[in-house]
C-alpha cells in the first residue's frame, strides 16, 4: 500500500507561479520503484493527465497543454515528486491530484494506480 499526501495548491493569478508537492509513504514504495505523476480535474470534466517521472527520473512525460510551462521532478531521499507551474493560465483551474504506479510512470489511469486526496488550483484571470 501507498499512501500520497499533495499539498501546495492555492489562489494565484494569470501569469503566476505555484509549486505542488506530493509525499509517498508505505512499506512497498522505495522497495518497488514506483513512477509518479499528476493528473487534474476540473469541475465537470474526466480528470486528464498533467505530468509523470519514471522511479530514476530519467524519464518524463507532459501533456502538450502544459509543455513549456510545468516541470516536474523528484526527491527520492525525501520520497516526494513536484510540480512546479509556471506561466499559470486561468484554464488550469482544477483539483491537482498525484498518483503512483508500480507499473511506471502514471500517463494514463490504470488500476494499479494510487491516488492522493487532491489539492485544489485556481488560476485568476
Amino acid at each position: 500500500q501507498v499512501q500520497l499526501v499533495e499539498s501546495g495548491g492555492g489562489l494565484v493569478q494569470a501569469g503566476g507561479s505555484l509549486r505542488l508537492s506530493c509525499a509517498a509513504s508505505g512499506r512497498t514504495f522505495t522497495s518497488t520503484r514506483y513512477g509518479m505523476g499528476w493528473f487534474r480535474q476540473a469541475p465537470g470534466k474526466e480528470r486528464e493527465f498533467v505530468a509523470a517521472i519514471n522511479w530514476s527520473g530519467g524519464s518524463i512525460y507532459g501533456a502538450d497543454s502544459v509543455k513549456g510551462r510545468f516541470t516536474i521532478s523528484r526527491n527520492n531521499a525525501k520520497n516526494t515528486v513536484y510540480l512546479q507551474m509556471d506561466s499559470l493560465k486561468p484554464e488550469d483551474t482544477a483539483i491537482y491530484y498525484c498518483a503512483a504506479d508500480p507499473r511506471g510512470p502514471p500517463t494514463v489511469v490504470r488500476t494499479s494506480t494510487y491516488w492522493g486526496q487532491g489539492t485544489q488550483v485556481t488560476v485568476s484571470s
